[in-house]
């Protein structure tokens, strides 16, 4: 997952960013969250929607 952060000053040149690299567990882990989410709430899809969905979440 990728988490930016700034100060929100503009102009003083010293905005922080911080930033992690999204791994596969962490899609997965998502996906199974949205597929449970999903299957409880008995709406229709599948694990490819699933995954993209979370890929989405995760990485834009």
């Amino acid at each position: 997952m990728t988490t930016k952060t700034s100060t929100g000053k503009s102009g003083s040149g010293t905005d922080k960013k911080k930033t992690r690299k999204v791994t596969q567990s962490d899609i997965r882990r998502r996906a199974e969250e949205i597929y449970k989410k999903r299957i409880q709430e008995g709406i229709p899809g599948n694990s490819n929607s699933d995954w993209i969905q979370a890929e989405k979440e995760l990485l834009y």
